[in-house]
Order: structure tokens, then sequence, then C-alpha cells
């Protein structure tokens, strides 16, 4: 692989883990209205961050695993989950009404941590059939949403809902993208 290559898979996961991390930057700007202090907002960013690498992580495993027995029909099958997890943000950024149950505090943490993780193991799984680079990929999901968590945090303590689900149509656009790209290659 040239470094021409290299550059260009870093440029696609960086992109690819920018729209994974606006679910937690969108997220984030709704909680940082409840006025949480910044060790609580430290905390907050640092545990999201760790499960977006672990989430991918398992991903890519099974994703590798699978490429193996179903080699012939990864691209589409990584494609078709790239699409309906990108039309998923997409719908679910526009529902009204969505409260988050969950306080970020202790075991509270840990379940929204995972839950906005969750579409990382998707995506995880994708790049898992298509062979990505595993650190690269999981040092970029972790380190994106670990700051967009850190700054909708802050940003949502100052600017209150003008942004929250534009956010998260823009990442679920991105994975659309990418997902049509995977399945119709020109």
């Amino acid at each position: 692989m040239g470094i021409t290559e290299l550059i260009g898979e870093i440029i696609t996961l960086s992109i690819m883990a920018i729209a994974l991390g606006m679910d937690a930057f969108s997220l984030g700007l709704g909680m940082g209205m409840i006025r949480l202090r910044l060790k609580q907002v430290f905390y907050i960013g640092i545990t999201i961050g760790i499960f977006h690498v672990i989430m991918p992580l398992l991903g890519i495993g099974l994703g590798r695993m699978i490429s193996v027995h179903f080699s012939g029909i990864a691209s589409y099958i990584g494609g078709a989950l790239l699409l309906i997890l990108g039309l998923q943000m997409v719908v679910s950024s526009f529902k009204s009404g969505q409260q988050t149950l969950v306080t970020p505090i202790g075991f509270g943490l840990i379940i929204f941590a995972l839950s906005v993780s969750l579409d990382s193991f998707s995506v995880g799984l994708s790049l898992g059939i298509f062979g990505a680079r595993t650190a690269v990929a999981i040092f970029l999901f972790g380190f994106f949403s670990m700051v967009l968590t850190w700054v909708g945090l802050l940003l949502g303590r100052k600017v209150q809902t003008w942004l929250g689900s534009y956010g998260e149509a823009l990442g679920g656009s991105i994975l659309l993208a990418f997902g049509l790209k995977l399945l119709l290659p020109f």
C-alpha cells in the first residue's frame, strides 16, 4: 500500500469517525443543557470515547470472521449496513420528543455510553468486512467521539437546542453516502 492510499484511508476513516461522533455530539448538546460540572463533562467524554473504541473493535472482529465465510457478498453486506445505520440516524434526528432517560452518572453513564456507541459496532462490522486498518480505525473513532462529546456538552451549556437534531442528521447523511459508495462503485 502506497503513501497516497494510506492517506486516503486515514481521511476516509476520519470522516466516518466524525460522522459517528456527530451522534455523541448531538446527544451531548442535549445533555449539556442539564448543567453538568466540568469534571462530569470530562468523564462523560472519556467514557464515550472508550466505548467508541470497544464497540467498533468487536464489530471489526466479527466483520473479519464474516468476510472469510461470505467474501463474495461482503461489500454488499457492509454497504447495506452503512445505509441502514445512516438512514436510522437521519430518521431518528427528526423524531420529536426524544429525551435522555438515563442520567450520566455511574451505571447510567455506562448505559448512556453503550447506547451512543451501538452504531459504531455496525460500522466496525462493515470495516471488518472490508479489512480496514483496525488500530487506525478504533483510535479515530474513540478520539473523535470523545472530542465531539466534549464539544457537544460544553456547547449545550451555552446554546440550548439550535443544532441538536441537525448534527445527527448530518452524521447519518455521511454514513448513507459511504454506504452508497460501497454498493455503487463509481
